[in-house]
C-alpha cells in the first residue's frame, strides 16, 4: 500500500475520533471556547512538528509569497469551517453533523477538476454522487 494512502487512513480514524471526543468535552461551555481550546493544542503540536522535527525555517524563507499566501489563505478557511462545525456539533447530533460536513469532498472534487485541472473519472463521480446523496438523505425532512 502506497504511504499516502495509509497517511489518509490515519488522518481518517482521527478525524472520526476527534469530533465525538469534542461534542463531550464542549459539554458545560460554547462551541466557540472550546474551538479555541482545541485550536490552541493543535497549534502546538503542529508547531512542534513543524519546528522541532522539520525543516520549517528553511522552507519558509525559501517559498514563494504566492505559496505562503496560499496557505494562509487556506488557514482563514479552516478557521472558518471549524468554527461552523463547532457550532453546528454544539446544537446537533455529531452523527448528522460530520456526515454533513464530509460533504465537502464533493466542493474539493469540482474545485480540484476546475482549478487543479485534476482528471475526472467515472469512479469519483459515482463515489461524489453517493455522498452528495448521503448527505441529501441526512438533512431532507
Amino acid at each position: 500500500m502506497e504511504k499516502w494512502i495509509v497517511y489518509a487512513i490515519i488522518s481518517m480514524l482521527f478525524a472520526g475520533i476527534t469530533s465525538v471526543i469534542a461534542k463531550f468535552g464542549m459539554k458545560d461551555m460554547s462551541s466557540d471556547t472550546a474551538l479555541a481550546l482545541r485550536t490552541a493544542v493543535v497549534f502546538g503540536i503542529v508547531t512542534i512538528n513543524a519546528f522541532v522535527f522539520r525543516s520549517a525555517y528553511q522552507e519558509l524563507q525559501q517559498s514563494a509569497g504566492k505559496n505562503i499566501l496560499f496557505l494562509a489563505l487556506s488557514g482563514i478557511t479552516t478557521s472558518l469551517s471549524w468554527i461552523f462545525y463547532y457550532r453546528a456539533m454544539k446544537e446537533g447530533q455529531v452523527s448528522y453533523v460530520a456526515s454533513i460536513d464530509k460533504a465537502s469532498i464533493v466542493v474539493t472534487l469540482l474545485l480540484s477538476f476546475i482549478i487543479l485541472r485534476e482528471p475526472i473519472t467515472p469512479k469519483l463521480l459515482i463515489g461524489a454522487g453517493f455522498i452528495l446523496t448521503g448527505m441529501v438523505v441526512l438533512i431532507w425532512k
